[in-house]
Parts: structure tokens; C-alpha cells; sequence
């Protein structure tokens, strides 16, 4: 027994060293906060002050001197971060994490994004090229000063790879993926389409809009016209073509956001005021990185550039904030940027495809994807002058895919110069040129002015093709011919309502919409919501756009409350559906936690979207059995068109009548959440709609993952409501700010600043953003001061 109790005490002894060894490399590994540095690639002293929430302000005597020190920052807080994103982008992350990650790098490869952006700040004037080597040599020079490599590396038994010049533009590819389609699916599923029905229905299910429409510029599209019974008859299909899920609680989640801004006349400083709230997935840490910049305006001696608001690890500058002269917000603009090519090979020579300028060789790239703890895998990819094949057409004609990120000029720093901006004016004209996923982009400045248009290059097409189904190039004049010039992008300034608005929705009409396309315009319902929002007031504070920023009534739904209502009028003694019946009556018209209510007619709906679309999949199934829908997002506006008509040829097979199916979708509904501990009238929204935001590395330690989590409480909002919001998605950052009154903004973000579980700032904020509580939008008072010196020679 001794002996037992000694090896158990030495047991313990041991557990306890290396739980104490664990602190301490992970304790080495967190970044300095204090004291000073002296490092080389300085040309003068910076400052780096960081308040309770590790909001970075960099303070330096040169623009040069700043990247240095923000690359710096962001390496020791956040590199990891950093290193998904650039790998991600690459189709190099299984060198990191293994085979896990082999599907996502076979379809990212392709691209050749490194290889593309490395040529393309090769190419890069001088200033730039400055920029991304200050920063680069700041990334490397903040990985070095950590005590240890970051706990994540340690855990994936890895050492970081230095940072590259190429590295920050493949950030911005990053964001690329996250906010297109790089692999252009839905124009895909849409030639398929285009292919087994008739014109009039892919017209039909193609609608950039309906009724519900809030656009900047024209009116609300009317409601797209029904297909008739001689053109497409549903009720004549094989049921079993038919594959609705009988669980319909998906999430509806797009990447988009919220911006919009009133003009000086509506606000008692006469700045305008402008707000932002970008949906993305959130994770721990957020994506952002609260910062302030402060050097030396080498435009207007004596003063200061001083610009805050979020960056984004990886690049040099901030993204979304205000300078005190002008503020900007982006809303993801869902334009045209990729089309199909349809290719013509040799029949005598399959390595060659037909151009307007005759026959070209097809070039392959041999690509090798290195994967962590297994075999490299060798991928050739065959390209052409438009793009690398990818595809291939309705009818197996292979397919190229011209993509903005992957042309010249599509991924540039042009944006950074927003910060030395004085004007709306000159921020859309920055904006027009800047090589990033495109935008609606809002602008306020600090005289009044308001302005919107699209941020990113702009593809000009030539020739009278439709960009949504793939097309010949081969022709002469048809196609892409460079890029838009920027005195053609659309544009308002200053519009008699002193209001604008964005999200996500289509803004535009007629010329415009054809300059900008269309690649699924969200449904109009939260765009309708904040005009109106912001027209019931005429005069705004910040105050005011965060309430409609936090605004989770649930406007349209409740019209499918109505239809619920008269359909279990009807439905007998079924106890779910009785059940369903007395939790609607506790109705309240919000997407708050605690209403059941909000949960039924939230499931019923989209049980009804998906029955009913299905119907047209079942039919476009007929010729490729394999088809899914693609994402319609005006798939609202088409059902309440087919359920309004209720023509009888658009039922699905298997109903006999509209009163049917939607009796059997609710019945569904009912049975499934009935089933569940508790029935129907424990199945609250909140119990649905519960946070799961954690560090990408949280799955893999089972016992300990839970610390690198935040909080899961229920989060009220949803889709087609300002508050958008869903267990690990929605709005990464929410701010207003007036420029020249940036005391009085406000700026919350979600997943905290750090990714370093013993950082004093891991998770800060996050509380706030959870409660929308405004958290100020400038620094607080300063609580850390790190000096990075240069090294003298």
C-alpha cells in the first residue's frame, strides 16, 4: 500500500509539472505589453497603448514606421489567425492541420492565388511594396519577440511558416471567398436550370426582387410572373424526385450585412452619421481587431492622421472606421463578379481551345498539396486565357471561370488611402479603384455629406450575353474588357431623404443593376425595415442606429403567422398541432429567446420555402438527377407569389391541394420539435438560437474546449430582421460614429481581441456585444504602453 500511495503521489507530482510546464510555454507565448523594444527595420520610436480591451493605438512619426508596428501587434496577437487566412486562401492548409482540411485546399488550389498575388506585388509601385514589407518585417519581428511559438502551433506540434509579402493580399483573398462564390456554384445549378426547363421558368426562379424591395434608386420590382401549366406542370412529376428534409430549422445565413447613415441635417453636430453592423461567421477571436492609427498627415503639415475603427490581421490599415474628417461602412454588394467560360478544344488537339484570336495552348500548372501527417497529393491545373477550367456545362462542355480576385488588379492596398481622406467625395473615388470583394460602400463625412457606391473593381462586359449562365467568349467582343472606369460606377450623393441604406438587397435599377449583376440579391424584408426605421425619425444620434441595429421584429413573418393560424384552424385533434395552436397565441412579434411562438412560425416557414422550391428541383431532377437548388435568395418573394395564386399546376407532387401542403408542412414542423424533452412548448427560440462561438481549435480538445469558448446563452434576432443573427453568425462588429465626433460613437465587437486564453483581453467585449450594450468607439484610458525603439547602427 506504501508502495501504491508513492506512485500515485509521484503520479500526481508528475500531472502537476507538466500542467505547471503547459503554463508556463503558454504563459511565454503571450505578447508584451510593456517596456520597450529595440528592433531593427525602425527608422524612429513607436508607441503601441493598449486600454482595458486591448484596443492597440499605434503612434508613430511615419506611415512606414506604423505598418512595422501594426504587423507587430497584430503577429503577437492574433498570428494564427492570420496564418488560417492566408492558407485558406492558398489551398494550403492541410500542411498546417492535416488531411482534414484536403477537400477545402482541392477547391482553393486551383486558383493559384499565391502565385498570382506574388506576381502582382512584384509588380507593385514602390509605395506599396514599402507598405507590405514594413508590415511583413513587423509580422516577423512580432512572431520572434514571443517568448514561445503560439499555443496553437505548440498544440498542432508545428512551427509558424515567416510572413510573406504575398501573404497580406491573400488576406483580402480570403475575404473573397467568404463574400463570393469562388467556385461560381450558383451559375452552375442555374445553367442546369436553364437547360431542363422551359425560358419563362428560369426567368421566374432568376428575380434580383420583388414587393419588398427597399432600393436606393427605383421602384420595388414587381412580383415575378408565374410560370404557366403549358409551360411547367408540377403535379405530373414522380414524387420520388422530391427531397425536402422533414427537419426545416436550418439556419438562413449569407454573408452580408447592414450599413446605412443619415446626412448633417439630420444630426444635432451637422456631421453625418454613420453605422455598420457586418455579418460574417463569428468565432473566437473575432475577426476584427479594435485599432487606432496616429501619425503625421503628409498632406497637411502640422496635423495628425487619426483614424480608428477595425483592422483585419494580415493587412496594414483599417477597414471600416472614421479619420475625423470622413466615415465608411461596407455592406456586401451580392454583383456579378464571375462568369463561365464555355471552351472549345481541338478535336484534333485537346490541348488546345479556341479565342477570338484563334487557337491557344491550354496551361497546366502542376500544384502539390503538402499535407500535415500524411501524403502530398499532386494536383495539375489546366488554364486558360480567362481562368482555370473548373466545370463543365449542362451539356459537359468543359468550363473556365473568370473571377475578379484572380485578374489583375483584383486584391490591391488602394484602400488604406481612405485614411487620408478629407472628403465623401474623395473616399468613393479611392473606393472605385480599390482591389477588394466589392461593396456598397456608405459615406459620411464631417461637413454633412452622404454618399454611397461600390467599393472594388467592377468587371466591364462586353457583348450581349447573360452573365448568369456560361457563355462563348471565343466570339469577338464578348466577354470582360478590363476593368470598369471608375467615372461609370454608380453612384448617389446626397439624396433629398438625407438617408441610405444598405443590405444586402438589390440597391439600384436598369443601367446600374446590368453594370453591377446579379449574384442572389437577398430578400428585401431587412432593408425595408431600417428605411423605415429611419424614416419614423428626423433627427439621429448614435443611440438611435444602434436601436435599429438591435431592432429583432419580425415584420414579414407575420403575414406566415397569419397563414399558420387559418391552417390549424383546420387541423383537428392532432395534439402537436393543438399544442403549436395555444403557443401561438403568446405571438409578441420579436425574435426574442423566450418566445416559442416566434419558433413555430419561423420552422412552418421555412418548411413551406423548401416544400414548395422543391418542386421546381424535383422537376429540373427529371434530366440531372443529382441537382440541388442553388441559393435563391428571393425565394421568399417567389413563394408568396405561388401561395398568393395558389396555382394549382406549381403544387408538388404528393399534395392534393395548397391546403394540403401546408397543413402536412406545419404537421411536420409540429411532430419534430414535439418530439424533442419538454414538446412543443419548451422549444423556445433561444434554446434554437443559442451562441456556439468558439477558437477553431476548441473541437479538438474535448476537455479543455470549452475555455476557449464564450458564453452559449440565447441570442434573440434572425434572418430578414436588422439583428441578424444565428449561433455562430452574424454581425462581427457593430459601430456608429459621426467623424469629428468620435467621442460620442460607439463600437462593439463579438469573440473578443486576443486569441490568447491567459490574455487579459481573450474575450473582452464580448459581453457587451451579447447585450448590445455600446461600447465607446475610441480607445479608453490607456492601461498598457509598449515603446518599440530601432536599433541603432
Amino acid at each position: 500500500m506504501r508502495l501504491l500511495k508513492r506512485i500515485l503521489l509521484l503520479l500526481i507530482a508528475l500531472i502537476l509539472l507538466a500542467l505547471l510546464g503547459l503554463w508556463l510555454t503558454l504563459h511565454q507565448s503571450l505578447p508584451r505589453l510593456d517596456g520597450e523594444l529595440t528592433l531593427p527595420g525602425l527608422s524612429a520610436p513607436v508607441q503601441i497603448e493598449r486600454d482595458a480591451l486591448g484596443t492597440a493605438t499605434v503612434r508613430a512619426q511615419n506611415r512606414r514606421d506604423l505598418s512595422f508596428a501594426l504587423g507587430f501587434v497584430h503577429a503577437q496577437e492574433r498570428f494564427f489567425q492570420m496564418d488560417l487566412m492566408r492558407r485558406s486562401a492558398a489551398g494550403e492548409l492541410a500542411e498546417l492541420v492535416g488531411a482534414a482540411a484536403l477537400p477545402l485546399d482541392r477547391l482553393r488550389r486551383p486558383h493559384r492565388l499565391r502565385a498570382r498575388f506574388a506576381e502582382a506585388v512584384a509588380k507593385a509601385d514602390a509605395a506599396e511594396h514599402d507598405l507590405l514589407a514594413s508590415y511583413r518585417d513587423g509580422v516577423n519581428a512580432g512572431l520572434a519577440q514571443l517568448g514561445a511559438r503560439p499555443w496553437e502551433y505548440i498544440l498542432l506540434g508545428q512551427t509558424p511558416a515567416p510572413w510573406r509579402d504575398e501573404d497580406s493580399a491573400l488576406i483580402i483573398g480570403a475575404m473573397y471567398f467568404d463574400l463570393n462564390d469562388g467556385g461560381n456554384t450558383r451559375e452552375l445549378a442555374f445553367a442546369k436550370i436553364h437547360a431542363a426547363l422551359p425560358p419563362s421558368v428560369y426567368k421566374f426562379l432568376s428575380a434580383s426582387g420583388g414587393a419588398a424591395d427597399a432600393p436606393l434608386l427605383g421602384l420595388p420590382l414587381r412580383s415575378p410572373t408565374l410560370p404557366s401549366a403549358t409551360e411547367l406542370d408540377l403535379r405530373k412529376l414522380d414524387p420520388a424526385l422530391l427531397r425536402v428534409p422533414a427537419d426545416a430549422a436550418e439556419p438562413h445565413t449569407i454573408p452580408g450585412s447592414n450599413s446605412f447613415g443619415v446626412a448633417g441635417a439630420l444630426t444635432q453636430s451637422g456631421a453625418a452619421l454613420i453605422a455598420n453592423d457586418m455579418h460574417l461567421g463569428l468565432r473566437v477571436p473575432g475577426l476584427w481587431f479594435r485599432a487606432r492609427l496616429v501619425y503625421p498627415n503628409p498632406r497637411h503639415r502640422g496635423e495628425d492622421v487619426d483614424v480608428s475603427g477595425v483592422s483585419l490581421p494580415g493587412t496594414p490599415g483599417i477597414v471600416v472606421g472614421s479619420n475625423r474628417h470622413v466615415a465608411w461602412a461596407f455592406t456586401n454588394s451580392y454583383g456579378d463578379w464571375a462568369d463561365w467560360v464555355r471552351i472549345t478544344l481541338d478535336p484534333a488537339d485537346q490541348t488546345r481551345y479556341r479565342t477570338a484570336d484563334g487557337w491557344y495552348s491550354i496551361k497546366t500548372f502542376p500544384e502539390l498539396i503538402k499535407v500535415h501527417g500524411g501524403a502530398d497529393e499532386k494536383l495539375d491545373v489546366r488554364e486558360t486565357r480567362w481562368g482555370p477550367i473548373l466545370g463543365t456545362d449542362a451539356d459537359d462542355t468543359p468550363l473556365a471561370l473568370a473571377w475578379i480576385a484572380a485578374q489583375p488588379g483584383g486584391a490591391n492596398l488602394d484602400q488604406m488611402k481612405m485614411e487620408l481622406a478629407d472628403s465623401a467625395d474623395e473616399i468613393i473615388d479611392i473606393a472605385n479603384r480599390s482591389g477588394m470583394p466589392p461593396q456598397n460602400i456608405i459615406v459620411g463625412d464631417r461637413a454633412g455629406n452622404l454618399e454611397w457606391s461600390i467599393s472594388g473593381r467592377i468587371p466591364k462586359r462586353t457583348g450581349d450575353y447573360d452573365p448568369l449562365l456560361p457563355s462563348d467568349w471565343s466570339q469577338p467582343n464578348i466577354g470582360w474588357n478590363g476593368w470598369l472606369d471608375p467615372n461609370l460606377y454608380p453612384r448617389i450623393a446626397n439624396p433629398n431623404s438625407h438617408r441610405l441604406w444598405t443590405a444586402n438587397s438589390r440597391v439600384v435599377d436598369d443601367e446600374w443593376l446590368k453594370l453591377i449583376g446579379d449574384s442572389g440579391y437577398d430578400f428585401g424584408a431587412r432593408s425595408s425595415q431600417i428605411r423605415d426605421d429611419l424614416k419614423a425619425k428626423e433627427k439621429f444620434a448614435a443611440s438611435d442606429m444602434l436601436e435599429i441595429q438591435l431592432d429583432d421584429r419580425a415584420l414579414f413573418m407575420a403575414q406566415w403567422k397569419g397563414v399558420l393560424e387559418k391552417t390549424l384552424g383546420s387541423a383537428g385533434n392532432d395534439t402537436a398541432l393543438v399544442a403549436m395552436k395555444t403557443q401561438l397565441a403568446s405571438w409578441s412579434g420579436h425574435a426574442d429567446t423566450a418566445s416559442v411562438s416566434y419558433r413555430l412560425v419561423r420552422d412552418f416557414r421555412r418548411e413551406v420555402v423548401d416544400t414548395v422550391l422543391d418542386g421546381f428541383a424535383a422537376a429540373v431532377r427529371v434530366k440531372f438527377a443529382d441537382f440541388k437548388l442553388p441559393k435563391i435568395g428571393q425565394s421568399e418573394t417567389l413563394v408568396q407569389a405561388i401561395v398568393a395564386q395558389r396555382a394549382p399546376h406549381l403544387l408538388p407532387p404528393g399534395y392534393a391541394s395548397w391546403d394540403d401542403l401546408l397543413l402536412k408542412c406545419a404537421t411536420r414542423v409540429a411532430h419534430y420539435l414535439d418530439q424533442q424533452p419538454g414538446g412543443i412548448a419548451a422549444r423556445s427560440w433561444g434554446e434554437f438560437n443559442k451562441s456556439d462561438i468558439h477558437h477553431p481549435l476548441a473541437n479538438a480538445l474535448p476537455l479543455i474546449g470549452r475555455w476557449l469558448s464564450m458564453p452559449r446563452d440565447g441570442l434573440p434576432g434572425d434572418s430578414f430582421m436588422p439583428r441578424v443573427q444565428g449561433a455562430d453568425f452574424g454581425a462581427s462588429e457593430r459601430l456608429a460614429v459621426a467623424p469629428g465626433h468620435e467621442e460620442e460613437g460607439y463600437l462593439e465587437l463579438a469573440g473578443g481581441q486576443s486569441d490568447h486564453p491567459l490574455s487579459p483581453f481573450f474575450g473582452a467585449g464580448h459581453a457587451d456585444w451579447m447585450q448590445g450594450k455600446p461600447t465607446p468607439f475610441l480607445p479608453g484610458a490607456t492601461k498598457y504602453t509598449l515603446q518599440l525603439s530601432p536599433q541603432s547602427h
